[in-house]
């Protein structure tokens, strides 16, 4: 007969072997700016950064196969929200509410791996003040966040990461320098503070979601 002493321990187990896996991850960061929201990570192969909908972007690290069967969830849900209701409709909060439901349910789900991943959705708004930023765990906990937002591995500690990306925010730079900041700051996260360069075999991913419809895409790279 199972106690709740064994269920508890056994969700610490799925937790610990998730922290361990993700601890292997690299930073990723998002920040709003006057243009639309920012965000840069380095990768190797793999994209970990996307488009969901018109005016939502997704940010993931962790195993590539679970960054996509949550890339791929996210994107299906949105885009039956925007057919069976409106467009208007398809908000951050709705897919956040549904990508939570699935984590937790996979989560204190024994019979099934626990997925290794972590997400930052954020939302572009007609003004700045507007962006909203959720940071999803992979037991489905989230938190809400203005200005910006970031993944780092598990071990991290986050808050000097959030002070030095408000400092970018409020620095509103050229949405370029803007991307410069975050590589920099990127490569201060892993220790590589003297370095400008990327370690051998990563590369920059930066990417706008644009506030206005000026471009064609509002989802497009930004190179330097």
């Amino acid at each position: 007969m199972q106690t709740p002493y064994d269920w508890q321990e056994a969700i610490g187990h799925r937790a610990s072997y998730v922290h361990s896996r993700l601890n292997a991850a690299t930073p990723l960061f998002m920040v709003s700016h006057p243009d639309g929201i920012i965000a840069y990570t380095a990768r190797r192969q793999a994209r970990k950064i996307y488009e969901i909908y018109d005016r939502l972007i997704l940010g993931a690290t962790g195993q590539q196969s679970d960054v996509e069967s949550l890339r791929g969830a996210s994107i299906d849900y949105a885009h039956r929200e925007g057919f069976n209701r409106s467009e208007n409709d398809v908000s951050i909060s709705r897919v956040i509410a549904a990508m939570s439901t699935a984590l937790k349910t996979n989560f204190s789900n024994f019979n099934a791996s626990p997925y290794v991943v972590q997400g930052v959705y954020a939302e572009v708004g007609d003004k700045l003040e507007d962006d909203i930023f959720y940071l999803l765990d992979f037991d489905g906990d989230y938190s809400i966040h203005k200005k910006v937002g970031y993944l780092l591995p598990s071990d991290y500690a986050g808050e000097d990461v959030r002070e030095a990306l408000l400092k970018i925010f409020e620095a509103k730079k050229s949405p370029v320098e803007t991307a410069k900041a975050l590589k920099a700051l990127w490569l201060t996260s892993m220790g590589n503070e003297s370095k400008v360069e990327l370690p051998n075999g990563l590369c920059d991913e930066a990417m706008i979601l644009d506030r206005s419809h000026a471009h064609i895409t509002r989802f497009r790279a930004l190179m330097f």
